[in-house]
Protein backbone atom coordinates (compact mmCIF):
# COMPACT_ATOMS: atom_id res chain seq x y z
CA UNK A 1 0.00 0.00 0.00
CA UNK A 2 1.22 3.57 -0.69
CA UNK A 3 2.94 5.58 2.01
CA UNK A 4 0.79 8.55 3.05
CA UNK A 5 2.64 11.75 3.95
CA UNK A 6 1.19 13.94 6.67
CA UNK A 7 0.31 17.60 6.09
CA UNK A 8 0.02 20.05 8.94
CA UNK A 9 -1.74 23.13 7.61
CA UNK A 10 -4.81 22.02 5.67
CA UNK A 11 -6.55 25.41 6.04
CA UNK A 12 -3.60 27.51 4.87
CA UNK A 13 -3.26 29.21 8.24
CA UNK A 14 -1.39 27.31 10.94
CA UNK A 15 -3.30 28.93 13.80
CA UNK A 16 -6.70 28.24 12.24
CA UNK A 17 -5.64 24.68 11.49
CA UNK A 18 -4.52 24.31 15.12
CA UNK A 19 -7.92 25.47 16.39
CA UNK A 20 -9.61 22.74 14.36
CA UNK A 21 -7.01 20.15 15.40
CA UNK A 22 -7.71 21.00 19.05
CA UNK A 23 -11.47 20.33 18.75
CA UNK A 24 -11.35 16.70 19.98
CA UNK A 25 -9.36 17.58 23.11
CA UNK A 26 -11.53 20.62 23.85
CA UNK A 27 -14.68 18.57 23.27
CA UNK A 28 -13.46 15.86 25.61
CA UNK A 29 -12.61 18.24 28.45
CA UNK A 30 -15.81 20.25 27.97
CA UNK A 31 -18.07 17.20 28.05
CA UNK A 32 -16.38 15.80 31.15
CA UNK A 33 -15.83 18.94 33.21
CA UNK A 34 -18.58 21.20 31.88
CA UNK A 35 -21.51 18.87 31.27
CA UNK A 36 -20.68 15.87 33.50
CA UNK A 37 -21.03 13.48 30.56
CA UNK A 38 -19.94 9.95 31.49
CA UNK A 39 -16.30 9.67 30.59
CA UNK A 40 -16.64 6.68 28.26
CA UNK A 41 -19.26 8.56 26.22
CA UNK A 42 -17.12 11.69 26.18
CA UNK A 43 -14.10 9.68 25.03
CA UNK A 44 -16.08 8.05 22.22
CA UNK A 45 -17.45 11.45 21.12
CA UNK A 46 -13.95 12.94 21.06
CA UNK A 47 -12.66 9.93 19.11
CA UNK A 48 -15.46 10.37 16.58
CA UNK A 49 -14.62 14.06 16.16
CA UNK A 50 -10.95 13.23 15.72
CA UNK A 51 -11.72 10.68 13.01
CA UNK A 52 -13.95 13.16 11.15
CA UNK A 53 -11.20 15.80 11.19
CA UNK A 54 -8.46 13.32 10.24
CA UNK A 55 -10.38 11.87 7.30
CA UNK A 56 -12.36 14.91 6.15
CA UNK A 57 -9.82 17.72 6.63
CA UNK A 58 -6.41 16.04 6.70
CA UNK A 59 -7.38 13.50 4.01
CA UNK A 60 -6.06 10.55 6.00
CA UNK A 61 -7.03 7.33 4.17
CA UNK A 62 -10.03 5.72 5.84
CA UNK A 63 -8.32 2.34 6.16
CA UNK A 64 -5.32 3.96 7.87
CA UNK A 65 -7.60 5.87 10.23
CA UNK A 66 -9.47 2.69 11.12
CA UNK A 67 -6.23 0.78 11.65
CA UNK A 68 -4.82 3.48 13.95
CA UNK A 69 -8.05 3.37 15.99
CA UNK A 70 -7.90 -0.40 16.38
CA UNK A 71 -4.19 -0.27 17.15
CA UNK A 72 -4.71 2.34 19.87
CA UNK A 73 -7.68 0.52 21.40
CA UNK A 74 -5.66 -2.67 21.52
CA UNK A 75 -2.84 -0.93 23.35
CA UNK A 76 -5.37 0.54 25.76
CA UNK A 77 -6.60 -2.92 26.68
CA UNK A 78 -3.09 -4.37 26.79
CA UNK A 79 -0.94 -3.57 28.62
CA UNK A 80 -2.78 -0.69 30.35
CA UNK A 81 -6.21 -2.25 30.84
CA UNK A 82 -4.62 -5.56 31.83
CA UNK A 83 -2.71 -3.78 34.59
CA UNK A 84 -5.73 -1.86 35.91
CA UNK A 85 -7.89 -4.99 35.94
CA UNK A 86 -5.45 -6.96 38.05
CA UNK A 87 -4.74 -4.10 40.47
CA UNK A 88 -8.45 -3.78 41.21
CA UNK A 89 -8.68 -7.57 41.55
CA UNK A 90 -5.93 -7.60 44.21
CA UNK A 91 -7.75 -4.84 46.01
CA UNK A 92 -11.02 -6.80 45.94
CA UNK A 93 -9.34 -9.91 47.32
CA UNK A 94 -8.00 -8.02 50.34
CA UNK A 95 -11.25 -6.14 50.97
CA UNK A 96 -13.43 -9.24 51.00
CA UNK A 97 -11.20 -10.92 53.59
CA UNK A 98 -11.28 -7.82 55.80
CA UNK A 99 -7.54 -7.37 55.45
CA UNK A 100 -7.74 -3.87 54.07
CA UNK A 101 -9.47 -2.65 57.22
CA UNK A 102 -6.68 -4.14 59.35
CA UNK A 103 -4.10 -2.50 57.09
CA UNK A 104 -5.87 0.83 57.50
CA UNK A 105 -5.71 0.66 61.29
CA UNK A 106 -2.08 -0.44 61.37
CA UNK A 107 -1.05 2.25 58.93
CA UNK A 108 -2.85 4.81 61.09
CA UNK A 109 -0.52 3.83 63.92
CA UNK A 110 2.61 4.45 61.82
CA UNK A 111 1.26 7.73 60.43
CA UNK A 112 -1.75 8.64 62.59
CA UNK A 113 -2.56 11.89 60.81
CA UNK A 114 -4.18 11.98 57.32
CA UNK A 115 -1.92 14.89 56.36
CA UNK A 116 1.13 12.68 56.87
CA UNK A 117 -0.59 9.64 55.36
CA UNK A 118 -1.08 11.50 52.09
CA UNK A 119 2.64 12.29 51.95
CA UNK A 120 3.77 8.80 52.93
CA UNK A 121 1.40 6.87 50.67
CA UNK A 122 0.55 9.06 47.66
CA UNK A 123 3.92 10.81 47.38
CA UNK A 124 6.63 8.53 48.81
CA UNK A 125 5.20 5.05 48.17
CA UNK A 126 3.61 6.19 44.91
CA UNK A 127 6.96 7.53 43.69
CA UNK A 128 8.63 4.23 44.49
CA UNK A 129 5.98 2.32 42.52
CA UNK A 130 6.14 4.77 39.61
CA UNK A 131 9.88 4.34 39.43
CA UNK A 132 9.50 0.57 39.13
CA UNK A 133 6.37 0.09 37.05
CA UNK A 134 4.34 3.15 36.04
CA UNK A 135 1.46 2.73 33.54
CA UNK A 136 -1.19 3.68 36.12
CA UNK A 137 -0.22 1.20 38.84
CA UNK A 138 0.98 3.82 41.38
CA UNK A 139 -2.21 5.88 41.12
CA UNK A 140 -4.44 2.80 41.32
CA UNK A 141 -2.64 1.31 44.34
CA UNK A 142 -2.23 4.50 46.35
CA UNK A 143 -5.78 5.70 45.65
CA UNK A 144 -7.11 2.31 46.79
CA UNK A 145 -5.20 2.59 50.07
CA UNK A 146 -6.25 6.19 50.67
CA UNK A 147 -9.94 5.46 50.19
CA UNK A 148 -9.72 2.77 52.86
CA UNK A 149 -8.02 5.19 55.24
CA UNK A 150 -11.12 7.37 55.18
CA UNK A 151 -10.20 9.86 52.46
CA UNK A 152 -13.06 11.12 50.34
CA UNK A 153 -13.03 9.67 46.81
CA UNK A 154 -12.28 13.12 45.38
CA UNK A 155 -9.24 13.57 47.62
CA UNK A 156 -8.04 9.97 47.20
CA UNK A 157 -8.27 10.21 43.41
CA UNK A 158 -7.12 13.78 42.89
CA UNK A 159 -4.26 13.82 45.37
CA UNK A 160 -2.93 10.50 44.09
CA UNK A 161 -2.80 12.09 40.62
CA UNK A 162 -1.07 15.27 41.81
CA UNK A 163 1.42 13.34 43.98
CA UNK A 164 2.30 11.20 40.97
CA UNK A 165 3.76 14.32 39.32
CA UNK A 166 7.20 14.11 40.95
CA UNK A 167 8.44 10.74 39.60
CA UNK A 168 6.74 10.55 36.18
CA UNK A 169 9.73 11.76 34.15
CA UNK A 170 11.84 8.94 35.62
CA UNK A 171 9.05 6.35 35.78
CA UNK A 172 9.35 2.73 34.78
CA UNK A 173 13.12 2.76 35.19
CA UNK A 174 13.54 5.93 33.16
CA UNK A 175 11.53 4.97 30.07
CA UNK A 176 10.32 8.52 29.20
CA UNK A 177 13.90 9.82 29.02
CA UNK A 178 15.41 6.75 27.35
CA UNK A 179 12.65 6.99 24.73
CA UNK A 180 13.37 10.69 24.27
CA UNK A 181 17.03 9.89 23.68
CA UNK A 182 16.09 7.35 21.01
CA UNK A 183 13.81 9.85 19.26
CA UNK A 184 16.23 12.79 19.34
CA UNK A 185 19.69 11.12 19.43
CA UNK A 186 20.75 13.56 22.16
CA UNK A 187 23.03 12.56 25.04
CA UNK A 188 20.96 10.66 27.59
CA UNK A 189 22.95 11.90 30.58
CA UNK A 190 22.53 15.53 29.47
CA UNK A 191 18.78 14.97 29.09
CA UNK A 192 18.53 13.23 32.46
CA UNK A 193 20.51 15.92 34.28
CA UNK A 194 18.53 18.76 32.71
CA UNK A 195 15.17 17.16 33.54
CA UNK A 196 16.32 16.64 37.14
CA UNK A 197 17.41 20.27 37.43
CA UNK A 198 14.13 21.61 36.01
CA UNK A 199 12.03 19.36 38.25
CA UNK A 200 13.98 19.85 41.49
CA UNK A 201 11.96 22.73 42.93
CA UNK A 202 8.67 21.22 41.81
CA UNK A 203 9.45 17.80 43.31
CA UNK A 204 10.38 19.46 46.59
CA UNK A 205 7.08 21.39 46.66
CA UNK A 206 4.71 18.50 45.86
CA UNK A 207 4.39 17.27 49.52
CA UNK A 208 3.45 20.80 50.56
CA UNK A 209 0.99 21.12 47.68
CA UNK A 210 -0.95 17.93 48.34
CA UNK A 211 -1.31 18.71 52.05
CA UNK A 212 -2.48 22.23 51.19
CA UNK A 213 -5.06 20.83 48.74
CA UNK A 214 -6.27 18.45 51.46
CA UNK A 215 -6.26 20.68 54.51
CA UNK A 216 -5.36 24.32 53.74
CA UNK A 217 -2.52 26.58 54.80
CA UNK A 218 -3.00 26.44 58.57
CA UNK A 219 -3.14 22.65 58.74
CA UNK A 220 -0.15 22.47 56.41
CA UNK A 221 1.90 24.68 58.73
CA UNK A 222 1.20 22.27 61.62
CA UNK A 223 2.97 19.38 59.87
CA UNK A 224 5.65 21.31 57.96
CA UNK A 225 8.52 19.12 59.30
CA UNK A 226 7.03 16.05 57.57
CA UNK A 227 6.56 17.92 54.29
CA UNK A 228 10.08 19.35 54.52
CA UNK A 229 11.70 15.98 55.22
CA UNK A 230 9.71 14.34 52.41
CA UNK A 231 10.62 17.07 49.91
CA UNK A 232 14.33 16.98 50.73
CA UNK A 233 14.66 13.21 51.06
CA UNK A 234 13.02 12.74 47.67
CA UNK A 235 14.43 15.64 45.66
CA UNK A 236 18.11 15.37 46.63
CA UNK A 237 18.51 11.64 45.76
CA UNK A 238 16.54 12.04 42.52
CA UNK A 239 18.67 15.02 41.47
CA UNK A 240 21.99 13.38 42.32
CA UNK A 241 21.20 10.01 40.75
CA UNK A 242 19.68 11.51 37.59
CA UNK A 243 22.64 13.90 37.23
CA UNK A 244 25.57 11.60 37.94
CA UNK A 245 24.21 8.15 37.08
CA UNK A 246 21.29 8.50 34.71
CA UNK A 247 17.50 8.24 34.59
CA UNK A 248 17.08 4.55 35.33
CA UNK A 249 17.02 4.42 39.15
CA UNK A 250 16.29 8.04 40.05
CA UNK A 251 12.62 7.62 40.96
CA UNK A 252 12.63 4.27 42.84
CA UNK A 253 15.64 5.18 44.96
CA UNK A 254 14.24 8.64 45.68
CA UNK A 255 10.87 7.15 46.64
CA UNK A 256 12.47 4.56 48.92
CA UNK A 257 14.66 7.25 50.51
CA UNK A 258 11.57 9.34 51.18
CA UNK A 259 9.73 6.41 52.82
CA UNK A 260 12.65 5.64 55.13
CA UNK A 261 13.16 9.29 56.06
CA UNK A 262 9.49 9.75 56.96
CA UNK A 263 9.31 6.57 59.03
CA UNK A 264 12.45 7.63 60.89
CA UNK A 265 11.04 11.12 61.50
CA UNK A 266 7.79 9.70 62.87
CA UNK A 267 9.70 7.75 65.51
CA UNK A 268 10.83 11.02 67.09
CA UNK A 269 8.21 13.57 66.05
CA UNK A 270 4.45 13.85 65.89
CA UNK A 271 2.27 16.87 65.11
CA UNK A 272 1.32 18.85 68.18
CA UNK A 273 -2.34 18.47 67.22
CA UNK A 274 -3.40 15.36 65.35
CA UNK A 275 -6.24 15.39 62.85
CA UNK A 276 -8.62 12.67 61.77
CA UNK A 277 -11.58 12.22 59.46
CA UNK A 278 -15.09 12.47 60.85
CA UNK A 279 -17.91 10.29 59.60
CA UNK A 280 -18.41 12.48 56.52
CA UNK A 281 -14.77 12.60 55.48
CA UNK A 282 -14.06 16.06 56.88
CA UNK A 283 -10.67 16.70 58.51
CA UNK A 284 -11.17 17.59 62.18
CA UNK A 285 -8.92 17.72 65.29
CA UNK A 286 -8.45 14.32 66.92
CA UNK A 287 -9.57 14.88 70.51
CA UNK A 288 -8.27 11.50 71.63
CA UNK A 289 -5.57 9.24 70.20
CA UNK A 290 -6.82 6.16 68.45
CA UNK A 291 -6.50 2.70 70.01
CA UNK A 292 -3.20 0.89 69.71
CA UNK A 293 -3.11 -1.72 67.01
CA UNK A 294 -2.25 -4.42 69.47
CA UNK A 295 -5.36 -3.75 71.50
CA UNK A 296 -7.65 -4.62 68.61
CA UNK A 297 -5.63 -6.84 66.30
CA UNK A 298 -3.01 -9.50 66.84
CA UNK A 299 0.43 -9.05 65.37
CA UNK A 300 -0.28 -12.01 63.08
CA UNK A 301 -3.41 -10.35 61.75
CA UNK A 302 -1.50 -7.16 61.00
CA UNK A 303 1.20 -9.20 59.25
CA UNK A 304 -1.48 -10.97 57.19
CA UNK A 305 -2.96 -7.60 56.18
CA UNK A 306 0.37 -6.26 54.91
CA UNK A 307 1.53 -9.51 53.31
CA UNK A 308 -0.54 -9.18 50.09
CA UNK A 309 0.86 -5.71 49.42
CA UNK A 310 4.36 -6.89 50.21
CA UNK A 311 3.94 -9.73 47.72
CA UNK A 312 2.56 -7.29 45.16
CA UNK A 313 5.48 -4.88 45.61
CA UNK A 314 8.09 -7.63 45.35
CA UNK A 315 6.57 -9.03 42.16
CA UNK A 316 6.30 -5.56 40.60
CA UNK A 317 9.97 -5.09 41.39
CA UNK A 318 10.86 -8.44 39.82
CA UNK A 319 8.78 -7.75 36.72
CA UNK A 320 10.47 -4.38 36.35
CA UNK A 321 13.98 -5.85 36.07
CA UNK A 322 15.08 -5.70 32.40
CA UNK A 323 16.95 -9.00 32.65
CA UNK A 324 13.81 -10.75 33.92
CA UNK A 325 11.71 -9.21 31.14
CA UNK A 326 14.21 -10.35 28.52
CA UNK A 327 14.27 -13.87 29.97
CA UNK A 328 10.50 -14.38 29.97
CA UNK A 329 10.14 -12.73 26.55
CA UNK A 330 12.34 -15.52 25.19
CA UNK A 331 9.65 -17.96 26.32
CA UNK A 332 6.86 -16.06 24.61
CA UNK A 333 6.58 -12.55 23.21
CA UNK A 334 4.04 -12.08 20.46
CA UNK A 335 4.57 -9.21 18.04
CA UNK A 336 2.96 -8.31 14.74
CA UNK A 337 2.97 -5.34 12.42
CA UNK A 338 -0.39 -3.60 12.39
CA UNK A 339 -1.94 -4.19 8.95
CA UNK A 340 -2.68 -1.06 6.89
CA UNK A 341 -0.69 1.11 9.27
CA UNK A 342 2.86 -0.11 9.92
CA UNK A 343 5.39 1.88 7.85
CA UNK A 344 2.58 3.43 5.79
CA UNK A 345 2.55 6.96 7.25
CA UNK A 346 5.45 9.39 7.11
CA UNK A 347 6.00 12.50 9.21
CA UNK A 348 7.24 15.47 7.20
CA UNK A 349 9.52 18.42 7.96
CA UNK A 350 9.61 20.44 10.13
CA UNK A 351 7.92 17.99 12.49
CA UNK A 352 10.51 15.36 11.59
CA UNK A 353 13.72 15.17 9.62
CA UNK A 354 13.88 15.14 5.84
CA UNK A 355 13.43 11.57 4.52
CA UNK A 356 12.48 10.32 7.98
CA UNK A 357 11.51 6.66 8.14
CA UNK A 358 7.77 5.91 8.13
CA UNK A 359 6.11 5.55 11.52
CA UNK A 360 6.18 2.04 12.89
CA UNK A 361 3.05 0.36 14.25
CA UNK A 362 4.06 -2.85 15.99
CA UNK A 363 1.67 -4.38 18.49
CA UNK A 364 3.74 -6.05 21.20
CA UNK A 365 1.86 -8.73 23.10
CA UNK A 366 4.55 -9.35 25.70
CA UNK A 367 2.12 -11.03 28.04
CA UNK A 368 4.70 -12.72 30.27
CA UNK A 369 6.81 -9.61 30.92
CA UNK A 370 3.89 -7.18 31.27
CA UNK A 371 3.58 -5.55 34.69
CA UNK A 372 -0.08 -6.56 34.72
CA UNK A 373 0.97 -10.20 34.56
CA UNK A 374 3.19 -9.75 37.60
CA UNK A 375 0.17 -8.31 39.41
CA UNK A 376 -1.94 -11.24 38.20
CA UNK A 377 0.60 -13.71 39.60
CA UNK A 378 0.55 -11.76 42.86
CA UNK A 379 -3.24 -12.08 42.89
CA UNK A 380 -2.99 -15.86 42.48
CA UNK A 381 -0.55 -16.08 45.39
CA UNK A 382 -2.66 -13.73 47.52
CA UNK A 383 -5.79 -15.75 46.78
CA UNK A 384 -4.02 -18.93 47.86
CA UNK A 385 -2.54 -17.60 51.11
CA UNK A 386 -5.82 -15.93 52.13
CA UNK A 387 -7.83 -19.11 51.66
CA UNK A 388 -9.86 -18.46 48.52
CA UNK A 389 -11.10 -21.52 46.69
CA UNK A 390 -10.65 -21.60 42.90
CA UNK A 391 -14.39 -21.05 42.47
CA UNK A 392 -14.34 -17.98 44.74
CA UNK A 393 -11.26 -16.64 43.00
CA UNK A 394 -12.85 -16.96 39.55
CA UNK A 395 -16.13 -15.46 40.80
CA UNK A 396 -14.40 -12.37 42.20
CA UNK A 397 -12.33 -12.00 39.03
CA UNK A 398 -15.48 -12.06 36.92
CA UNK A 399 -17.10 -9.48 39.19
CA UNK A 400 -14.01 -7.29 38.84
CA UNK A 401 -14.15 -7.45 35.05
CA UNK A 402 -17.81 -6.43 35.13
CA UNK A 403 -17.11 -3.66 37.61
CA UNK A 404 -14.46 -1.97 35.45
CA UNK A 405 -15.91 -2.73 32.01
CA UNK A 406 -16.66 0.92 31.29
CA UNK A 407 -13.23 1.92 32.57
CA UNK A 408 -11.63 -0.47 30.09
CA UNK A 409 -13.79 0.95 27.30
CA UNK A 410 -12.72 4.47 28.26
CA UNK A 411 -9.03 3.60 28.31
CA UNK A 412 -9.32 1.90 24.92
CA UNK A 413 -11.13 4.92 23.44
CA UNK A 414 -8.63 7.38 24.92
CA UNK A 415 -5.57 5.57 23.58
CA UNK A 416 -7.32 5.23 20.21
CA UNK A 417 -7.87 9.01 20.25
CA UNK A 418 -4.18 9.59 20.96
CA UNK A 419 -3.19 7.24 18.15
CA UNK A 420 -5.42 8.88 15.55
CA UNK A 421 -4.04 12.24 16.66
CA UNK A 422 -0.50 10.99 16.14
CA UNK A 423 -0.96 9.15 12.84
CA UNK A 424 -3.17 11.80 11.22
CA UNK A 425 -0.70 14.61 11.97
CA UNK A 426 -3.07 16.81 14.02
CA UNK A 427 -0.56 16.67 16.86
CA UNK A 428 2.04 18.13 14.48
CA UNK A 429 -0.33 21.00 13.69
CA UNK A 430 -0.61 21.88 17.38
CA UNK A 431 3.14 21.67 17.76
CA UNK A 432 3.87 23.87 14.77
CA UNK A 433 1.39 26.50 15.94
CA UNK A 434 3.26 26.72 19.24
CA UNK A 435 6.59 26.68 17.40
CA UNK A 436 5.53 29.86 15.60
CA UNK A 437 5.56 31.81 18.86
CA UNK A 438 9.11 33.01 18.20
CA UNK A 439 11.16 34.04 21.21
CA UNK A 440 8.39 32.83 23.51
CA UNK A 441 8.79 29.30 22.22
CA UNK A 442 10.57 27.99 25.38
CA UNK A 443 7.40 28.78 27.36
CA UNK A 444 4.94 27.45 24.80
CA UNK A 445 7.15 24.50 23.88
CA UNK A 446 6.87 23.38 27.49
CA UNK A 447 3.09 23.64 27.21
CA UNK A 448 3.33 21.45 24.11
CA UNK A 449 4.60 18.64 26.36
CA UNK A 450 1.69 19.37 28.72
CA UNK A 451 -0.79 19.06 25.86
CA UNK A 452 0.81 15.84 24.62
CA UNK A 453 0.58 14.09 27.99
CA UNK A 454 -2.95 15.39 28.57
CA UNK A 455 -4.03 13.81 25.28
CA UNK A 456 -2.07 10.56 25.41
CA UNK A 457 -1.87 10.00 29.18
CA UNK A 458 1.83 9.21 28.93
CA UNK A 459 5.03 11.21 29.30
CA UNK A 460 6.71 8.61 27.10
CA UNK A 461 4.14 9.11 24.36
CA UNK A 462 4.47 12.90 24.39
CA UNK A 463 8.23 12.47 23.95
CA UNK A 464 7.59 10.23 20.96
CA UNK A 465 5.11 12.74 19.53
CA UNK A 466 7.03 15.96 20.02
CA UNK A 467 10.65 15.09 20.86
CA UNK A 468 11.91 15.52 17.29
CA UNK A 469 9.85 18.70 16.79
CA UNK A 470 11.31 20.21 19.97
CA UNK A 471 14.86 19.47 18.81
CA UNK A 472 14.36 20.86 15.31
CA UNK A 473 12.59 24.02 16.49
CA UNK A 474 15.18 24.71 19.19
CA UNK A 475 18.00 24.45 16.65
CA UNK A 476 16.14 26.78 14.26
CA UNK A 477 15.69 29.55 16.84
CA UNK A 478 19.16 29.10 18.38
CA UNK A 479 18.45 27.73 21.86
CA UNK A 480 19.51 24.51 23.54
CA UNK A 481 17.92 21.41 22.02
CA UNK A 482 18.66 19.49 25.22
CA UNK A 483 16.79 22.12 27.23
CA UNK A 484 13.70 22.05 25.01
CA UNK A 485 13.55 18.27 24.83
CA UNK A 486 13.86 18.15 28.62
CA UNK A 487 11.13 20.82 28.79
CA UNK A 488 8.89 18.56 26.71
CA UNK A 489 9.31 15.84 29.34
CA UNK A 490 8.74 18.22 32.24
CA UNK A 491 5.66 19.74 30.63
CA UNK A 492 4.32 16.23 30.14
CA UNK A 493 4.83 15.54 33.83
CA UNK A 494 2.37 18.34 34.64
CA UNK A 495 -0.11 17.25 31.99
CA UNK A 496 -0.42 13.60 32.94
CA UNK A 497 -2.60 14.33 35.98
CA UNK A 498 -5.41 15.70 33.78
CA UNK A 499 -5.29 12.98 31.13
CA UNK A 500 -8.53 11.05 30.89
CA UNK A 501 -6.61 7.78 31.03
CA UNK A 502 -5.10 8.69 34.40
CA UNK A 503 -8.37 10.06 35.76
CA UNK A 504 -10.32 6.94 34.86
CA UNK A 505 -7.68 4.75 36.56
CA UNK A 506 -8.08 6.84 39.72
CA UNK A 507 -11.88 6.83 39.62
CA UNK A 508 -11.95 3.07 39.08
CA UNK A 509 -9.56 2.42 41.97
CA UNK A 510 -11.73 4.47 44.33
CA UNK A 511 -15.02 3.02 43.04
CA UNK A 512 -16.03 6.52 41.95
CA UNK A 513 -16.55 5.88 38.27
CA UNK A 514 -18.90 8.47 36.80
CA UNK A 515 -17.43 11.40 38.73
CA UNK A 516 -14.45 12.03 36.47
CA UNK A 517 -15.63 15.59 35.79
CA UNK A 518 -15.22 16.48 39.48
CA UNK A 519 -11.77 14.92 39.57
CA UNK A 520 -10.74 16.82 36.43
CA UNK A 521 -11.93 20.13 37.86
CA UNK A 522 -10.09 19.39 41.12
CA UNK A 523 -6.70 18.76 39.47
CA UNK A 524 -6.93 21.08 36.45
CA UNK A 525 -5.84 24.28 38.19
CA UNK A 526 -2.76 22.69 39.85
CA UNK A 527 -1.87 21.14 36.50
CA UNK A 528 -2.03 24.34 34.45
CA UNK A 529 -0.36 26.45 37.16
CA UNK A 530 2.53 23.99 37.49
CA UNK A 531 2.88 23.81 33.69
CA UNK A 532 2.96 27.61 33.43
CA UNK A 533 5.58 27.85 36.17
CA UNK A 534 7.66 25.19 34.45
CA UNK A 535 7.34 27.06 31.16
CA UNK A 536 8.52 30.24 32.86
CA UNK A 537 11.54 28.44 34.30
CA UNK A 538 12.41 27.01 30.88
CA UNK A 539 12.07 30.48 29.31
CA UNK A 540 14.46 31.94 31.87
CA UNK A 541 16.88 29.02 31.40
CA UNK A 542 16.84 29.60 27.64
CA UNK A 543 17.70 33.30 27.69
CA UNK A 544 19.09 34.39 31.07
CA UNK A 545 22.54 33.24 32.11
CA UNK A 546 21.94 32.77 35.87
CA UNK A 547 19.01 30.45 35.19
CA UNK A 548 20.80 28.71 32.33
CA UNK A 549 23.56 27.83 34.77
CA UNK A 550 21.02 26.13 37.04
CA UNK A 551 20.34 23.48 34.40
CA UNK A 552 23.79 23.23 32.79
CA UNK A 553 26.64 23.86 35.22
CA UNK A 554 26.35 20.48 36.97
CA UNK A 555 26.85 18.54 33.73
Amino acid sequence: MPVWSQSYDPLGNIYLSALVAAIPAVLLLTLIAGFNVRIHLAALAALGACLIIAIGLYHMPITYAAASTIYGAGYGLFPIGWLVLNIIFVYQLTVQRGLFDVLRRSLAQVAPDPRIQIILIAFAFGSFLEGMSGFGAPVAITASILIQLGFRPLHASGLALVANTAPVAFGSLGIPITTLQQVTDLDIHALSATVAALLAVFSFCIPFLIVFMLAGWRRLFEIWPAALVAGLSYTIPQFLIATYHGPWLAAPIAGLSCILALVLLLRFWKPRELCRFDGEGNLVPALEPGPAVGSTESGRRVFDAWLPWGILTILILVWGVPQFQAAVDKIFAGEFNMPRLHNLIRRMPPVDLVNAAPIKAIFKFHILSATGTGIFVAAMIIGWITGYSPREWIKIYGETIWRIRLSLLTIAAMIALGNVTRYSGTDGTLGLALAHTGSFYPFFGTLLGWIGAAITGSDTSTNVLFGSLQKITAQQIGISAVLMCAANTCGGVMGKMISSQSIVVASTATNWYGHEGRILRYVFLPSIVLAALMGTLVYLAAYFAPFTALVTEHR
